[in-house]
Order: C-alpha cells, then sequence, then structure tokens
C-alpha cells in the first residue's frame, strides 16, 4: 500500500458509514424485489425469478451460469488454451450454451480461468450486453501470495478483459485463499487495485470468492467495499439455529450466520458447488457430452437448486452446465420452484443428499465446513 491510503481505523470507520447509506437505500442482499420494473432486466424472461444482488443493484437470475463445463478428460473445468486458442467444438458448445441462458431468462455469468474467458470471449462476440459478467484468473489472483499487489491484480484483469475481447467487467470477483489466509492488508490491495481498474472504466462492481466461512463473515463486516461474495452452497448448507423446514430439507437463520451477515450489510451472494463439483451425479461424462442424461439425475439436480434458493440471503445459484438440455432443466428449477416439493421429493432428495455427504471425494470433504453456516 501507498502512503496516501487510509490506515485500517480511518477504513473501517469511513466503511461503516457506506454501509449505513447502503442500508438507507436498499434491501437485503437476496431478496426478490416486489414491484422491479422488468424492462430494466437483463434477458427477462416472466418465468424465470430474478433477485437484487445487494448494493450493486443489479437484477439477477436467482439461476444463472457458471464458468465451468465437462472437459475432454471427464473433469470439471478448463483450465487454459494453447495459445489461447478455442477449439471449434468448444467454441460452438459455448456459444449454444450462451444462447440458450438468454432465452431462457439467465443473464449472469461467472468465469475463473483463463480458458473460460477465451471460450465465453468467442461465445459473447457481438452481444456482450446481453450478460452481466463476473469474472477472474484463478492463476493471478490473490490466492498466492506473490500475486496480493496492485501490478499483478491489474494484470490479471487486464488478461482477462482481453481474452473476453470487453473492455469492461461488470463485476471483479477475485478469488482469494481458500484457507483464509489472506490478510487485512491483503484486502486493502484489492480495493485499491479496484479503485484503480473502476475509475479507468474496466471494472464496475466488486466482489469477492472465498471458500472459509469465519474468513468471509469478517471481510463482509470490515469492509464496506465489496457488493458481493462468492461461496459455496449445497442441499445440506442450512443457517445456524434454524432446523429443517418443509419448503427446504435443510434450513436457516441466526444473527451469528454468514447468511445474516450478508443481509444485515447489504451484500449480494452467489453461490457456487451446488452438486459438489459434480460429483453428486454417479454418471460420469466427457465432453462433448452426448444426450440429455438420465431424469433421476436431472431431477437431483433442479430439486438440489430449488432447496438451495429457498434461502432468501442467495441472489443466485451458478451451476457449471455443460448442454443445452442442462441450461434447460437448471432454468426449470427457477420456473417451478413456487410449485415447492411433494414429501416424496423432499425425502428422496434428502436421502440421496445425505448418502452422498458421508461419500465425499477427498477433494470435496471442505465442503462439510459449509454445511451450518
Amino acid at each position: 500500500m501507498t502512503e496516501r491510503h487510509i490506515g485500517r481505523r480511518q477504513f473501517v470507520r469511513e466503511g461503516s458509514a457506506l454501509v449505513a447509506a447502503a442500508a438507507a437505500t436498499g434491501s437485503a442482499g437476496g431478496s426478490e424485489a416486489a414491484e422491479t420494473d422488468t424492462k430494466k432486466i437483463l434477458n427477462h424472461n416472466p418465468k424465470m425469478h430474478y433477485r437484487r444482488l445487494g448494493k450493486t443493484d443489479l437484477m439477477l437470475s436467482e439461476v444463472s451460469l457458471g464458468g465451468h463445463w465437462k472437459n475432454r478428460g471427464g473433469g470439471r473445468y478448463w483450465g487454459s488454451f494453447a495459445k489461447d486458442e478455442v477449439p471449434d467444438d468448444v467454441g460452438k458448445n459455448r456459444t449454444e450454451v450462451i444462447s440458450a441462458c438468454i432465452d431462457v431468462g439467465i443473464n449472469y455469468l461467472d468465469i475463473t480461468t483463463s480458458a473460460e474467458c477465451c471460450a465465453y470471449g468467442v461465445a459473447l462476440k457481438g452481444r456482450r450486453e446481453q450478460m452481466i459478467v463476473g469474472a477472474d484468473d484463478c492463476n493471478i489472483c490473490p490466492r498466492q501470495r506473490q500475486n496480493c499487489n496492485v501490478e499483478a491484480l491489474s494484470r490479471g484483469v487486464e488478461g482477462c478483459l482481453r481474452r473476453l475481447q470487453t473492455d469492461y467487467l461488470d463485476i471483479w470477483r477475485p478469488q482469494m485463499d481458500m484457507g483464509g489466509r489472506n490478510s487485512d492488508d491483503d484486502v486493502k490491495v484489492v480495493i485499491e487495485t479496484f479503485q484503480k481498474l473502476h475509475e479507468a472504466g474496466k471494472v464496475r462492481h466488486l466482489g469477492m470468492s472465498n471458500h472459509h466461512r469465519d474468513w468471509t463473515k469478517h471481510v463482509i463486516e470490515t469492509f464496506p467495499q465489496f457488493e458481493m461474495f462468492i461461496f459455496p452452497c449445497t442441499a445440506k448448507t442450512k443457517e445456524k439455529d434454524k432446523p429443517p423446514t418443509k419448503e427446504n430439507v435443510t434450513g436457516g437463520n441466526s444473527e451469528h450466520s454468514v447468511f445474516e451477515a450478508i443481509r444485515k450489510h447489504d451484500v449480494g451472494l452467489v453461490t457456487i458447488k451446488p452438486y459438489s463439483g459434480g460429483s453428486l451425479f454417479k454418471i460420469k461424462a466427457k465432453f462433448p457430452v452426448m444426450g440429455v442424461g438420465s431424469k433421476e439425475e436431472n431431477d437431483l439436480a433442479r430439486l438440489t437448486l430449488q432447496c438451495i434458493l429457498t434461502n432468501d440471503a442467495i441472489t443466485a445459484a451458478v451451476p457449471g452446465l455443460t448442454t443445452v438440455y442442462e441450461v434447460e432443466n437448471a432454468a426449470r428449477a427457477s420456473y417451478t420452484r413456487a410449485l415447492g416439493m411433494t414429501p416424496r421429493q423432499r425425502q428422496w432428495l434428502a436421502r440421496v443428499t445425505d448418502e452422498h455427504w458421508q461419500q465425499l471425494p477427498d477433494e470435496y470433504r471442505w465442503l462439510r465446513d459449509w454445511e451450518i453456516i
């Protein structure tokens, strides 16, 4: 940090004033606006439900698009392309998926890798204004200590812009250390970088992606400059001190919860890992994925999203979607959410989710830390 920047006490003091101003002008982050001008909602579809993304005042489709999709080895994401060149079949697939998203009313895209930037740059060519884009490059982000400086973080954003073939991001949502090991000074560097990029017209809103509950809550309560957060939620996730309900097989509400901090500070919330990185499903697939999959797994995907979205602190869930059918199935989670689940569906979802929870693969056992938050 340079000497011209404020100290921590003044930083927090001024931040508190921003929170008070936001509270006076807006509602809780994930609440669905009762009287919203639908003409102002991007890709509005009357069957889709939209929620306000906290202090950004952006209206997001409650089911949106995660940047990941199945790769050729059956993995959950694409990391990079040689020379940033997008294979023809990948470009075609992502273009078709984006078109389907626009048709069903999805309006937010969340990106985390350089390959995703490249592929969605192809898919959005000529229609950039039809999606709200949140992005960061996981290879140049504050997860790595050497990147916790304005120069490196700015370079990461510039790379995203170049690969996306755009001159701005709607949301820059840097990915912080998953173990909560970033310092407050690291966070201040992120804010300084955002201010520089925002003044240059390259970034409109500031968010953060993190996988550590206590650290996430600390940042929400300490740094009002952050307008939205990204963290994982599954069908097992519930808030502290609230028992399950018939609407959500797991639960939620407590002043000690991260969700309560989200509401109190008017921070938007986009949740990831609804399917535990795809490990929820038994049928494995590789790109290109053929067919529409089994009815059981499509039902599981849809009901899982419905369960997650019963929490009003959540603005949107962003599953990774590989095919047009997966887009349409995910959208139906919002279309039919008001109908609720039948008793049989609730029981089945709870049983399948519990069974999966006990058999989480090693790489996703950390999700258990996000069961009661």
